[in-house]
């Protein structure tokens, strides 16, 4: 329970239906000054607050768990992420490592079933596998962000919320008399208040690459104080004038150099993705086709998925803008989503080595 709608309706649905439940509120051990609470999407005091007495209004347990070290090695690897030249998607591992990892131990330790959350998502049980599946709100859906998660905890995971749209969810919220009726959804990396992760980058010391600036020809464009400040397809804050739009399309931290280019240049015609994880089937042994989605909030587009053990490289039928390394690929057959892992290398259209 993070204190918001979303989690509050699902205990509300769960509770309805006769479940006997124990609510958990994730303490991720971050301080921040009350204006930074103010913005902060989750984990707040004021959030742990009023997840606390949502469960005491549902007559439920309730338990803060104190995962300040989990997090805090999630933070260490957000900022190696960004040294490396990626652009991290700390949800996904999150969901992979705390919410659905942490938390099925608890749940061992506390003789439950297993854990349920907020997510707008659907998982069945079909022949004896999950079936993960988008919510039914597509503006809301959240089945991307659990691409990594493995079959077997997801076996163990609830979703009340998947087959319900979002207001919807908050008239739920108002009917049961829920003080989250009208809170505002979450819309920020719980650590990173104000969804400014070059603050974070700044005030945790990360060392930074700085150098040039360059196009896809190798020609020299200016400076810059560290390639940790760009992300591929990045077009404000580049401070480059030129007759076209210039957007990022690489990152070399090593060298201290970011390549920009025209947003043709920025199109990806094919990607390395590792670390696959599978649901529902069983890993294919051939190429096949299906929509992929590489990035949060983004249509899953036509691609080819050419599997080779626990990597597969991913041609797209039509180039694919800003594909960046770092994200996570989800292959969905249909609204299904299948598989998925970790953009490792993209091929991208005219870049030129500098």
């Amino acid at each position: 329970m993070s204190g918001g709608v979303d989690s509050s309706v699902a205990a509300w649905l769960l509770r309805e239906a006769g479940h006997e439940l124990v609510g958990l509120f994730m303490r991720n051990g971050v301080e921040l000054d009350p204006a930074g609470a103010a913005k902060k999407s989750c984990c707040s005091l004021g959030d742990a607050r009023d997840a606390r007495m949502v469960a005491a209004g549902l007559g439920i347990p309730f338990q803060a768990v104190d995962l300040a070290g989990e997090f805090g090695g999630l933070i260490d690897w957000f900022i190696a992420e960004y040294g490396r030249g990626r652009t991290p998607n700390p949800c996904a591992v999150c969901n992979r490592d705390l919410k659905m990892g942490r938390l099925i131990e608890l749940c061992d330790e506390l003789g439950a079933a297993g854990v349920a959350t907020g997510h707008y998502a659907r998982l069945t049980l079909e022949e004896g596998r999950v079936v993960l599946r988008r919510g039914v709100d597509r503006r809301k859906d959240q089945s991307y962000q659990l691409l990594a998660v493995s079959e077997e905890h997801l076996a163990r995971t609830v979703l009340p919320l998947g087959s319900f749209e979002k207001p919807t969810v908050r008239e739920l919220a108002a009917r049961a008399g829920l003080r989250t009726s009208a809170k505002a959804d979450s819309q920020e990396i719980c650590f990173v208040p104000g969804n400014d992760y070059r603050a974070l980058l700044a005030e945790r010391g990360a060392e930074l690459h700085p150098g040039r600036i360059l196009d896809t020809f190798g020609n020299v464009l200016g400076e810059h104080p560290g390639t940790e400040h760009f992300t591929i397809g990045q077009r404000r804050g580049i401070r480059i004038a030129g007759a076209r739009p210039l957007y990022v399309v690489e990152l070399l931290p090593e060298e201290g150099v970011v390549v920009v280019g025209t947003r043709e240049e920025c199109r990806a015609l094919s990607m390395e993705v590792e670390e696959l994880n599978w649901i529902g089937i069983d890993p294919p042994r051939s190429s096949f086709t299906c929509g992929v989605q590489h990035r949060y909030n983004h249509l899953d587009v036509p691609a080819r998925v050419e599997v080779e053990g626990e990597r597969a490289r991913v041609v797209f039928e039509q180039g694919e803008f800003a594909v960046t390394p770092g994200q996570g690929a989800a292959f969905y057959l249909g609204d299904r989503l299948v598989g998925g892992g970790w953009i490792e290398s993209v091929e991208r259209v005219g870049v030129a080595a500098p």
